[in-house]
């Protein structure tokens, strides 16, 4: 098994490199102000889009998927850390979110 950080919502440095692995539907709602978007399911054939010099911090809804995300970024040689509490956190601890169409940002 790779091994990784999982980080609290409060441990994210303020212009980190977010990835969001969560479905479009999701996305669309509401997510971490310029956070870049590859949902789970399309991480395989999208992982090139990553740079491996980057440190990703992978966040999801509630910290599942981008568990499942960031170790299989680490196994092929990227650097992901996961973000515990995924998304829910986020909005509950405040930090800036946006949502499409100018919306008021809630989690899905």
């Amino acid at each position: 098994m790779s091994m990784f950080e999982t980080v609290s919502v409060d441990d994210v440095p303020e212009n980190a490199a977010i990835l969001d692995v969560r479905e479009d539907d999701e996305w669309a709602v509401g997510r971490a102000s310029g956070a870049l978007h590859i949902p789970l399911g399309q991480l395989p054939e999208r992982l090139d889009e990553l740079d491996p010099d980057t440190d990703y911090f992978v966040i999801c809804r509630t910290g599942g998927r981008s568990l499942r995300a960031a170790d299989y970024m680490v196994s092929h040689g990227y650097s992901a850390i996961n973000i515990a509490g995924g998304s829910g956190a986020w909005l509950e601890s405040g930090k800036p979110m946006e949502a499409d169409g100018g919306a008021e940002p809630t989690v899905k």
